[in-house]
């Protein structure tokens, strides 16, 4: 930010160098596509990924099916893991041997997990199966997709934010190296006659 406010201030400085000015218009530069090229972008990726999610969700919708299984018998529990997160996770379903009918009319059988605490034969619960009565997830809401189009577009401006502050920062170190090439070799052409008397220094 110094560099920007430094544009006005070295306009007419003698002391200025070719180098404080460059570094000034590269963060310049670098301000401008952050602040109006971020945005854009995010929208932009958002934007396209909504519509490609909200396809997805049309899709899946159009090809997934909620039916009603009932439930046969239950099936044995393994032994509960001792890490919580996975034992709470399971212990929230049960794995059942359940019957449904499927969209196309086709009779199921089959071991499936069902979302019930303690399931008893008769209990009927949701399925998602495809036409056939293969078992399948359940298909993504818009508002799921809605949230990772939000996401995707929030992490394109991100991503071009880190981009152009990383080409910056090289942009100015490459300079700042150049720099002190010159001063290096402009020290080797007067450090060995520095502070003699005579010379002329």
């Amino acid at each position: 930010m110094r560099a920007i406010t430094g544009l006005w201030r070295w306009r007419h400085n003698p002391l200025r160098r070719g180098t404080d000015l460059a570094e000034a218009w590269v963060a310049l530069v670098a301000l401008v596509l952050v602040v109006v090229a971020a945005p854009v972008v995010g929208t932009v990726a958002g934007s396209l990924s909504r519509d490609a999610l909200y396809r997805s969700v049309q899709e899946q919708h159009d090809r997934r099916h909620e039916i009603t299984a009932t439930v046969v018998k239950k099936v044995a529990q393994p032994p509960l893991d001792p890490d919580p997160e996975t034992s709470t996770a399971r212990d929230a379903h049960s794995r059942v041997v359940a019957t449904w009918t499927a969209p196309d009319g086709s009779a199921h059988r089959d071991r499936v997990v069902a979302g019930l605490t303690s399931p008893r034969a008769g209990d009927t619960f949701p399925l998602w199966t495809d036409e056939k009565g293969h078992v399948v997830g359940r298909p993504l809401d818009r508002a799921t997709a809605t949230t990772h189009a939000l996401l995707a577009g929030f992490g394109a401006a991100v991503a071009l934010i880190g981009l152009v502050e990383g080409a910056r920062r090289l942009v100015v170190w490459r300079m700042v190296r150049r720099r002190y090439a010159r001063l290096d070799r402009a020290w080797d052409i007067a450090g060995p006659d520095w502070g003699r008397t005579g010379t002329g220094s």
